[in-house]
């Protein structure tokens, strides 16, 4: 199945879905053995950039919009995105002049501003980007502040730089963390939103009203050549031969029941679909004729899962109108089975070995379209031996292969001992 892009305009969630940024990754903050003139002077140039912060946004909001093209988008409010960056310069600078007192909510504004972010499908490297950038401008708003007013105490900022990059480091990690979280979230609700929708075309459960929806966000038409696979099996994946349908796309649906697939066949033919699939090892597959909507897949469905229940033995792969009279007796079971007791009942009194014999017989003369030479070779004896064992079968049910109803219901009664618990 091709994985897309959670789409957030159809996965709506907040930021109050996620817990919010856990305990500080690089532990309590200390600032280096400086003397506190240093301190002093990092406080001093910070509030002269906090009363500077307008202008200060102004530039970075011009440095984003030129430097990285998302922000030019104009899915990018212009306003929002400078309330965004005021807020976070904000609460950054002051958290460099009051540490213990700010940098808490600083934190869980960069959290917040990551995980509103990822909702809205910004991609994270020009995110991160636009941090580093506002923490290279904060730094270098310092250095040119404190070399203009305090030029004989400006080498103290060195004592600093440091604890300010370390500062920005700890921040990109808590928007990543954010940006992670929620794009987790959105791929797992966008994954079980195409499970959901998938399972109820297979089921037949979509509204009309709402096929279009399914359709779109699924990726395929309203209308076009579909058939359904369904597979019994060990868990693992089907093997298809792309080679041999190359124009089909198949979205698989996995159910606790085994798995299901939707196959978008192009000009491929049903029956080249079948071949082209391998079930997984002890598994089967059943394969649904061709239908011409999304909002016949769910009869399409039944039909496969019928076909699933006329296969004999694993590995096989069974077409669905390739085994009608099969599929009418697992229709019917109890039918079925009423009918395999009536017309081989004396047969299955038999001793095992005998039994078998006989049923093996019959079902290779059926299959060798009547004829005995030809069963025969399947089942290494003579003709003669086929004919034999034949009479004896029609001597023990009391019917005729050569009358054409008794042959149906024997064929049919096969059929059910072959598929069904036949007591």
């Amino acid at each position: 199945m091709t994985r897309t892009r959670p789409d957030s305009r159809n996965i709506r969630m907040t930021t109050r879905d996620l817990p919010g940024p856990g305990p500080r990754a690089l532990g309590p903050r200390t600032r280096p053995r400086a003397d506190g003139r240093a301190v002093a002077l990092l406080h001093r140039t910070a509030a002269t950039l906090m009363a500077d912060l307008p202008g200060l946004t102004d530039r970075l909001v011009s440095l984003l919009q030129e430097q990285e093209p998302v922000y030019r988008n104009a899915s990018v409010n212009s306003d929002e995105l400078w309330q965004e960056v005021h807020e976070s310069l904000e609460n950054n600078v002051q958290s460099l002049m009051r540490p213990k007192e700010n940098r808490e909510t600083a934190r869980l504004c960069s959290w917040r501003i990551g995980a509103e972010r990822a909702e809205q499908g910004m991609p994270l490297d020009a995110l991160l980007h636009a941090f580093r950038l506002g923490g290279a401008m904060v730094w270098q708003g310092l250095v040119d502040i404190a070399s203009r007013d305090d030029p004989d105490e400006f080498h103290l900022l060195v004592h600093l730089a440091a604890d300010v990059w370390n500062f920005v480091d700890e921040h990109c990690g808590l928007v990543a963390e954010a940006y992670r979280r929620v794009e987790s979230q959105l791929t797992r609700r966008h994954e079980e939103r195409l499970r959901a929708l998938v399972g109820a075309l297979l089921d037949g459960t979509t509204r009309i009203a709402d096929v279009p929806a399914a359709a779109a966000a699924l990726d395929l038409p309203e209308h076009g050549r579909y058939a359904v696979i369904v597979v019994a099996g060990t868990g693992r994946p089907v093997t298809v031969d792309g080679g041999a349908v190359a124009g089909v796309r198949i979205v698989w649906h996995t159910g606790t029941d085994g798995e299901r697939g939707i196959a978008l066949l192009g000009d491929t033919g049903v029956e080249q679909l079948a071949g082209a699939l391998t079930p997984p090892p002890g598994g089967r597959i059943g394969v649904s004729p061709v239908v011409a909507e999304l909002t016949a897949l769910g009869n399409a469905c039944q039909q496969a899962e019928t076909a699933l229940r006329t296969c004999a033995q694993d590995g096989q792969v069974v077409l669905f109108q390739d085994h009608l009279p099969a599929a009418m007796v697992v229709s019917c079971p109890d039918t079925a089975t009423a009918l395999a007791t009536r017309v081989l009942g004396p047969i299955l009194d038999l001793e095992p070995v005998d039994r078998e014999v006989l049923l093996t017989t019959l079902a290779a003369w059926l299959d060798s379209d009547g004829s005995a030479l030809r069963a025969g070779a399947r089942l290494f004896c003579h003709r003669n031996t086929v004919l034999n064992r034949l009479r004896r079968f029609e001597q023990l049910t009391g019917r005729s292969l050569s009358r054409p109803r008794d042959v149906v219901e024997l064929s049919l009664a096969l059929d059910a001992h072959r598929l069904l618990p036949v007591p």
